[in-house]
């Protein structure tokens, strides 16, 4: 069964409307314990922490046990503060924590022949496949997986099976498919559906999590001015579900511009990016339309480190962010242990950087000069910086600020830019 709802109009559903959807959805199953996934804080946009308290609260009316295991991916728990908003009614304590090295079991293997023709060959080895042990907890009658369909820089269109094998994977399956997307090329599945590591996610998730009872509940956001709009939300047991909603999302969340940007400026939001690894959504999203010599301006006054942990943090201090081929160069060293079994923070590594086509300069508070100039970026000050493109006063688009056109971000994470003449 599945249940999808389009707005009709640009406001979006309602709160109501959404409701109304999740509860058909969760209606003539006999449930005692569910298993709850939704994304962290940094998708707080769409609109999953919302269906979670929805379903939260009719399932536990109903003496329905239910866990809610937020995924994390390889990113820091999620705090009190924000839990609070993203998932009001529901006890903190009672949130589950993923931890991907540790937490998971193996449940199969991509064989290489596979991985090898979805990658064209540049990828020839097996993909183990590694989830949380509680997706393979029979005691659970349903596991439902709430989250947005929105571009993405390794998959193409997040979620889904993404949201499993990533959101609550184990470290194999993180950093291979996301060296594997890397060195198949970002530019070529930003925005696209059937793209290597999408298929990979789709072949794990029809092998290996077929028998289990998996309800994907997937939205398209929009989010001008800081209000959510909620476009689309796509329920449902296969994979139909996503592929309307991807659909969608490239009709809502892609930016096609007129001419490559010579001056972009992107603000991250505090309370949801803390650290360039969340951050480079700014570089992510938008070099499909910067222009070749442009200047691309991250305000970032909440960013105060580069990974979400401390290994990860190391190794863009040491490595920095200085293009792919050099990335490539050092992951090919057997000496650099700590890089090659971190895959996915040398795919991270070249997806940070312009490869030298554009210029990213970081306007921060909490960390030096030295050390963003340090990991190859340029530095700012960010209360200078901010005194000349205050967010408050710019507008989504195109701006002029003391003569010069400035195009102007307010969240990089809600969508992807194209110029035009990019386009295949």
């Amino acid at each position: 069964m599945e249940w999808f709802r389009i707005a009709d109009r640009n406001e979006g559903l309602t709160d109501a409307e959404i409701r109304e959807t999740m509860e058909r959805a969760l209606e003539g199953r006999t449930l005692k314990r569910v298993l709850i996934i939704p994304p962290d804080f940094t998708r707080f946009h769409s609109k999953a922490g919302f269906i979670t308290q929805v379903c939260y609260r009719a399932l536990s009316e109903k003496g329905v046990r239910v866990d809610v295991l937020p995924a994390l991916g390889t990113h820091a728990p999620v705090s009190r503060e924000q839990a609070a908003v993203m998932f009001d009614g529901i006890p903190f304590e009672t949130l589950l924590v993923h931890n991907w090295r540790t937490d998971v079991v193996k449940i199969g293997e991509i064989p290489a022949s596979f991985v090898a023709e979805v990658s064209e060959g540049l990828w020839n080895e097996p993909l183990s496949v590694e989830v949380n042990r509680r997706v393979m907890d029979p005691a659970y009658d349903l596991i439902l997986s709430p989250g947005q369909v929105v571009p993405h820089e390794v998959i193409g269109m997040a979620n889904h099976a993404k949201n499993l094998f990533v959101g609550v994977g184990g470290s194999e399956m993180i950093n291979k498919s996301h060296m594997i997307g890397a060195v198949c090329g970002m530019e070529k599945a930003m925005g696209r559906d059937h793209t290597p590591v999408r298929r990979l996610f789709d072949y794990a998730l029809e092998h290996f999590l077929s028998e289990r009872p998996i309800l994907f509940a997937l939205t398209v956001t929009t989010a001008p001015g800081g209000n959510v709009r909620t476009h689309g939300l796509f329920v449902g047991e296969g994979r139909t579900c996503l592929t309307e909603a991807v659909k969608l999302a490239q009709v809502k969340n892609i930016d096609t511009v007129e001419r490559g940007f010579a001056k972009c400026v992107v603000y991250l939001d505090p309370s949801e990016f803390k650290s360039t690894w969340l951050g480079n959504k700014a570089v992510y999203r938008t070099r499909m339309a910067m222009a070749d010599g442009g200047e691309l301006l991250i305000l970032a006054p909440g960013v105060e480190r580069f990974g979400e942990d401390d290994a990860v943090d190391a190794l863009i201090r040491k490595y920095g962010y200085r293009g792919r081929l050099h990335t490539l160069e050092a992951f090919g060293k057997p000496e650099n242990t700590d890089l090659r079994a971190n895959m996915g923070a040398a795919a991270h590594l070249i997806h940070g950087s312009s490869d030298g086509r554009f210029s990213i300069t970081y306007a921060v508070k909490a960390i030096s000069r030295e050390e963003i100039e340090g990991v190859g970026f340029k530095s700012a000050v960010y209360d200078e910086l901010v005194k000349k493109y205050d967010p408050a006063k710019l507008a989504y688009g195109y701006n002029t600020v003391d003569g010069e056109e400035i195009y102007f971000i307010p969240n990089p994470a809600l969508g992807l830019w194209i110029d035009r003449n990019r386009l295949d």
